[in-house]
C-alpha cells in the first residue's frame, strides 16, 4: 500500500503542489518559515487551454490572476426543487489583491466561498469556471483538488470552535496540513506550527492547549495560522470576525492586512459589515439574491454607493456621535426574496425605494458607473460616472433615496 504522503509527491520526490507552483516561480508566494519551494527547469508548461488551464495573459503583462471566477452559477436541489443560490458571478483577483464580498444572509456569498474549494454538498449543480492560478478547480480530479486545498487556497471559517477538533492539541492541528502536503515528519511539522503561531501572535506555550482552553480571538488566530501553514496563494475568510468583540475584531483584521502585505496573498473577505470590508479590502463587491449588484473601490462604494441596496447597507451603519442618526436610524424594509421564487426583472425592485415601472420587467446586469466601478441599476448612467471621474468631482455621500427623490 502506498503511503498517503507518497501519493502527493512527484517522481523527483517533491510535494506535488510545490512542483505545480514551480511553473510560475516568479508569482509564487514567499514560503513560511522552514518551507522551501523547489523549481524544475525541465518541467514543460502545457499548451494554452489544455487540461483546464487558462492561456497566458497577453498584452505585455506576465501576471496571471490568482483567482478568476467566470459566470459562476450554483443551484441546490432539495424537496422544493431547484434553488438558484448564485446566478452568474464573475470576479478576478491578482496576487496581493483584497476583495470584500458583502450582502445579507442568504445572498450567496458563503456559497461562493465554498465553491472556490469545492466544498459544496453532493448533488449541487455548478457551472462556469473557477480558475486558481489558471487551473479550473471544477475540472480537477479529487486527488489534485486535495493537493490544492490548504496549499493553493485555504479558508478561514466563521466558527473557529466548530472548525477545530476538540480532542487534539493546537500544534497538532496546525501541523496536519504540513504533514499531508509536504510529507515531513510530525515533530518537524509541529515545530513549524509553533513558528506560525508566533506569526499570528500566539505564545509558544499555547501549542499544547486544546481549543476550549483558548479565547474566541485566540481560536480565530489558530484558524489563520492553519490557513497560512502551506503558504497558499489565496485565503478566503468567511465571516472570520463576526463572532468576535470589537477589540479582538480589530486585532484580527490588522493581522490579516499585515499578512496579506508581507506574503503577497490574495484575500477574499466575506462579511455583512461594509465598514469592516471598506477598512480591510481594496475592492468591494455587494451581492443580492445570488448576483453582484455593485463592484468597485471599497471606500468609495461605502461612501457613495450607486445601487440602492448598497446604499441601504452603507446607511445601516450609524455615525458615532451623530445624534440625528441615533434618533432616526435607517434601515431597509422587507426581507430578501425567496431564491426559489425570485421576482421578475430586477430582484431588488419589491424593496427598492426608487423603483421605476421598468424595473419589474427589465433584467439588470452590471453597468459601468466608472471605469473601475459597476452597479446593476437602471438609474446608473455610464456617461455621468465617466464625466465625474474625468473632472475629479467628489462622489456623493451615501443617502438612502426615497420615492419622492425620483
Amino acid at each position: 500500500m502506498v503511503h498517503a504522503a507518497a501519493r502527493l509527491r512527484d517522481p523527483c520526490g517533491r510535494p506535488r503542489v510545490h512542483a505545480l507552483r514551480a511553473r510560475h516561480g516568479d508569482r509564487a508566494q514567499p514560503p513560511a518559515a522552514g518551507c522551501a519551494v523547489t523549481t524544475d527547469a525541465t518541467e514543460q508548461e502545457p499548451a494554452p487551454g489544455a487540461d483546464g488551464r487558462a492561456p497566458e495573459p497577453r498584452g505585455g503583462s506576465s501576471v496571471r490572476p490568482t483567482l478568476q471566477i467566470e459566470d459562476l452559477r450554483i443551484t441546490y436541489r432539495g424537496s422544493r426543487g431547484e434553488i438558484p443560490a448564485v446566478r452568474g458571478i464573475s470576479l478576478t483577483l491578482n496576487p496581493g489583491d483584497t476583495l470584500g464580498l458583502a450582502g445579507e444572509s442568504g445572498c450567496g456569498k458563503s456559497t461562493v466561498a465554498a465553491a472556490v474549494l469545492r466544498l459544496l454538498p453532493p448533488g449541487t449543480e455548478v457551472t462556469g469556471r473557477i480558475l486558481l492560478d489558471g487551473e479550473d478547480i471544477l475540472a480537477m480530479s479529487f486527488g489534485k483538488l486535495r493537493a490544492v486545498r490548504w496549499a493553493g487556497a485555504s479558508i478561514v471559517f466563521q466558527g473557529a470552535m466548530h472548525s477545530l477538533n476538540p480532542v487534539h492539541r493546537i500544534a497538532r492541528q496546525i501541523a496536519e496540513p504540513i504533514v499531508l502536503h509536504e510529507g515531513i515528519g510530525r515533530e518537524a511539522a509541529e515545530a513549524r506550527a509553533v513558528e506560525l503561531m508566533a506569526q499570528v501572535g500566539l505564545p509558544a506555550w499555547r501549542a499544547t492547549s486544546y481549543p476550549h482552553e483558548l479565547s474566541g480571538g485566540q481560536r480565530q488566530r489558530v484558524m489563520i495560522a492553519m490557513a497560512l501553514a502551506c503558504s497558499p496563494q489565496l485565503i478566503v475568510a468567511d465571516e472570520a470576525t463576526t463572532a468576535l468583540d470589537v477589540m479582538i475584531q480589530a486585532q484580527v483584521l490588522r493581522l490579516l492586512k499585515q499578512l496579506v502585505t508581507e506574503r503577497h496573498i490574495a484575500l477574499v473577505m466575506i462579511s455583512h459589515d461594509l465598514s469592516v470590508l471598506a477598512d480591510t479590502c481594496e475592492r468591494l463587491a455587494v451581492m443580492y439574491a445570488g448576483r453582484l449588484v455593485e463592484h468597485g473601490p471599497s471606500r468609495e462604494v461605502f461612501a457613495g454607493a450607486r445601487h440602492p441596496y448598497a446604499q441601504a447597507l452603507s446607511a445601516a451603519f450609524p455615525t458615532v456621535g451623530d445624534p440625528a442618526e441615533r434618533r432616526n436610524p435607517q434601515g431597509l424594509a422587507g426581507d430578501p426574496p425567496d431564491p426559489a421564487d425570485l421576482p421578475t426583472g430586477c430582484s431588488f425592485h419589491p424593496r427598492c425605494p426608487v423603483v421605476m415601472d421598468e424595473c419589474s420587467t427589465t433584467p439588470v446586469t452590471l453597468r459601468a458607473a466608472r471605469d473601475d466601478w459597476q452597479a446593476a441599476c437602471l438609474r446608473v448612467e455610464a456617461t455621468a460616472g465617466a464625466a465625474a471621474a474625468a473632472t475629479g468631482e467628489d462622489l456623493p455621500a451615501p443617502t438612502l433615496l426615497t420615492k419622492g427623490d425620483a
